[in-house]
Order: structure tokens, then C-alpha cells, then sequence
């Protein structure tokens, strides 16, 4: 009796197996089969921002085992309006969870957070859930100036390249960057990257010009032009279209682009790109969802969680030795050895700073909040997850200030 009872047991246990597909790993259970998600995009695929974003969703929903009919793309979503229409709709489509990719969509995915409490919502590069206190609504991003620090490092080489080939002198090491807003992300994002070209080629100097929009690549292209016609020998960027890569391509000037690989459209001028790889994210999230699990106000993605990445390195474009330096330089910090922010490697009119207050909790005024510098650095994205390093500091020189 005991051994048929055995066997009955063994048995309800392998038909339970098959019916929750066995040992599923990450995929979901088959009772997760009218699980839903959502994603909201400024643009479309011809922005490298909004690429990155979309390749990272399709392969988390792949890796998560859900089919192409349980998530939602919704592209060209302005900040606007707009945004909580769409938000609005993918929760009525039974999306447990909505995400959405850019920083002016945050105000709208909020009052979505209001009006549907049953969803989760999440949002990349906003300011807002720590201090809002709902329990469905999210921020996240990533330590994406790790990853600028070292695209720096690559465009600090290529700069000591030149020098040593006699194309420029030490004093003409100017670097161009074509930003789109003068916001914290912005300005995180090419300091952190002139901090490594630096760290490389200490007599680089940078021009920066805003555009005034995320993707204009018309305007993104002047920009680009305008600064290789003030001299800058070497051009990187925070906008999202093709249209700085393709002028440098077309004018010979090195590049290191943003959001993904140009090498097929830009072979000889392209070196390498930092991206966030949201994968990560997504899959965390979904997971949590899916299981009922609570989820933090904010969450910042690093090098050690596969957040942060580089793309190959060019070798036909970069200097000899590129990629074990970025191997060596990553490695060091990991282990904290390097910290992009370190005070000691550059000073804000003429001065190294001991104490800075960031503003941390977003008001109307951007009123300063938070003491951030602690132990010789800058600590960005720690207070929150979207950056909040708004200093200027000495050898940026900024030729309008127009947008932010």
C-alpha cells in the first residue's frame, strides 16, 4: 500500500511538473499566460535612444518566455498629454505593468500611477518616485557615466594617437559634444566622458553646443559641423539620431557615439559607444510583477548588473591598445579603485570643491537639497537613480546655454 501510495505521489508530481512546464528557469508559468506589459517610446526605431530601449524590452519579454501578443510597443509617444493616453490605454489593455523611456513623460505617467493603482508604473531617466510616495509608480536608470568615463578613455587614446602622429599638438586636443538639454543627465553624461579622455590625454579640452531637442538630426548634424569648424579634432554625443556620426563621417573627424555601434554607417570614424542595456531592468521588474513583489522607488543599474555596456571597439578607428585599456580601466572601477567623480581630478573655477549640494528632491525652483560629495566624490546616483550632477567644471566651455 505504502509503495502504491509512492508512486501515486511520484506521479502527481511529474504531471504537476509538466503542467507548469517543469523546471521553468526564468520563463513564466503557463498561469502567467494573460500576463501583459506595456512600453511607452518618444520615438521610434530610427533613434538610437528609443532602439536601445526597444531591442531591451523585446529580449526581456523573450527571455521571460511571454509571446509577441503579451506586450505592447507604443512608439512617437511626445511628452505630452499623449503619454498619459497611452499609459491609459495600455492599462485598459490589461497591462500590469507599463514602462516608459523618456524624462519629460514622467509628470504623465504619474497622474497614470494616480488613476490606475492596480499597474505599476515605471519610468527610465525621471526624478520623482522617491519623494511622490506611490507605491505604483517607479524610477530607474543606470551608472551610465561609468560607461561615458570610459568611451572617454578610447577618445582620450585616439587624441594621444594623433599627438604622437603629429596631426595635432598637445594644446589642440579639443573635443566637441553635441548635447541635447542642459539637464543633470546631460551634463553628467559629457563630463563623466571628459573626465575619461582626460584621464588618458590630461591637455584635452571640450566645446559643448545643445540642440535643443532629443532628436533632430538635422540639427544634431550643424552641430557637429559647427564644432569640427572650431576645431575640435574628435566628436561624441547626447542626442539621439545619426546626424553627428554621419558629419564625421563624412568630415574624417574620430567619433564615439552613443546608444549603440555606428561602424556599419560611420567604418572610419567610429571608435565605440556606452549604452544602458535596460534587459536587466525589464526582466527585474516583470518578475517582481508577476509575483506580487514590491519594487523600489528607485533602482540604478551598474556595470556589475550588465546595465552599463560598450560596444566593440572599432580597431580599424581606435588607437593600439584600446579595448585592454577599457578591460583594465572597467576593472578598476568595479573594485572602486577609480571614481569617476573623484574631486581631485578637476576643479570648478580654479578650485577643488570639498561640498556641493544637489538637488535631489526635484521642486519648481531646483532648489539645492543634498550634500553629495563625501569621501574625496561626487556621488551621483546615489540619493536617486536619474543623475543630478549639474556642476561646470574647468576645460568645458559651453557655447549656448539656451536649452534646459
Amino acid at each position: 500500500m505504502k509503495k502504491i501510495t509512492a508512486l501515486l505521489l511520484a506521479l502527481v508530481m511529474v504531471f504537476a511538473l509538466c503542467a507548469c512546464g517543469g523546471n521553468s528557469g526564468s520563463k513564466i508559468d503557463t498561469d502567467k499566460a494573460d500576463f501583459k506589459v506595456g512600453f511607452i517610446c518618444l520615438h521610434d526605431e530610427n533613434s538610437t535612444y528609443d532602439l536601445n530601449f526597444i531591442n531591451a524590452a523585446k529580449a526581456a519579454c523573450e527571455n521571460l518566455g511571454l509571446s509577441e501578443d503579451q506586450y505592447i510597443i507604443k512608439t512617437n509617444i511626445p511628452e505630452g498629454q499623449e503619454c498619459y493616453n497611452a499609459a491609459a490605454d495600455l492599462a485598459d489593455a490589461g497591462c500590469s505593468v507599463v514602462f516608459a523611456d523618456s524624462f519629460g513623460h514622467e509628470d504623465y505617467m504619474i497622474q497614470a500611477a494616480k488613476e490606475f493603482p492596480e499597474v505599476q508604473f515605471c519610468h527610465a531617466t525621471g526624478t520623482k518616485a522617491h519623494t511622490e510616495g506611490l507605491d505604483n509608480y517607479h524610477n530607474a536608470f543606470a551608472s551610465i557615466y561609468e560607461g561615458r568615463f570610459l568611451a572617454g578613455v578610447a577618445a582620450g587614446m585616439k587624441l594621444n594617437e594623433m599627438i604622437d602622429n603629429g596631426e595635432i599638438t598637445a594644446e589642440e586636443a579639443l573635443i566637441g559634444y553635441v548635447g541635447a538639454f542642459t539637464y543633470a543627465e546631460v551634463i553628467s553624461g559629457y563630463t563623466s566622458f571628459f573626465l575619461g579622455a582626460r584621464y588618458m590625454c590630461p591637455s584635452a579640452t571640450m566645446k559643448v553646443t545643445f540642440t535643443g531637442s532629443w532628436y533632430d538630426e538635422a540639427a544634431e548634424k550643424e552641430a557637429a559641423n559647427k564644432l569640427i569648424s572650431d576645431g575640435c579634432v574628435l566628436i561624441s554625443q547626447h542626442a539621439d539620431s545619426m546626424g553627428a556620426p554621419t558629419a564625421c563621417e563624412k568630415a574624417g573627424v574620430p567619433d564615439v557615439s552613443y546608444n549603440g555601434s555606428t561602424v556599419d554607417a560611420c567604418p572610419n570614424t567610429f571608435i565605440v559607444s556606452s549604452r544602458i542595456d535596460w534587459t536587466p531592468y525589464y526582466e527585474m521588474v516583470i518578475k517582481a510583477v508577476m509575483n506580487g513583489e514590491a519594487l523600489d522607488a528607485d533602482w540604478t543599474g551598474t556595470l556589475a548588473t550588465g546595465s552599463v555596456v560598450l560596444t566593440d571597439v572599432n580597431e580599424a578607428v581606435a588607437a593600439a591598445g584600446t579595448a585592454d585599456k577599457i578591460a583594465e580601466v572597467k576593472a578598476a572601477l568595479e573594485a572602486g579603485e577609480i571614481k569617476v567623480f573623484d574631486t581631485a581630478t578637476f576643479t570648478v573655477g580654479g578650485k577643488t570643491l570639498d561640498s556641493y549640494k544637489a538637488d535631489v528632491d526635484t521642486d519648481a525652483d531646483y532648489t539645492a537639497d543634498t550634500e553629495v560629495i563625501s569621501d574625496g566624490a561626487f556621488n551621483e546616483s546615489v540619493f536617486r537613480s536619474a543623475p543630478y550632477f549639474d556642476i561646470q567644471i574647468d576645460g568645458i566651455t559651453l557655447l549656448d546655454q539656451n536649452f534646459g
